[in-house]
């Protein structure tokens, strides 16, 4: 097997910190809310991510694709 190349049931190995990263921004209010008026809109990225976010808060099974991708979204609007 080719070492740069994850198996098929491995987990990302970033994925540890993206789910520390996200535990400590989705409790906020202002982001949820933002979120929520412009996923009404279909806006697609709001749409994934608030679905991934209520996801993670009801306890159900997440990918690493999502849970990468929210980090990187979340990392993103903090740096403006």
């Amino acid at each position: 097997m080719d070492r740069t190349e994850l198996n098929s049931n491995e987990p990302h190995s970033a994925v540890n910190s993206a789910i520390n990263y996200i535990s400590q921004k989705i409790n906020d209010p202002v982001l949820l809310e933002s979120l929520a008026s412009c996923a009404i809109e279909s806006n697609r990225l709001a749409e994934v991510c608030l679905g991934t976010i209520n996801r993670i808060k009801n306890k159900q099974p997440v990918s690493d694709r999502y849970l990468l991708g929210l980090a990187w979204f979340l990392k993103s609007i903090e740096k403006g």
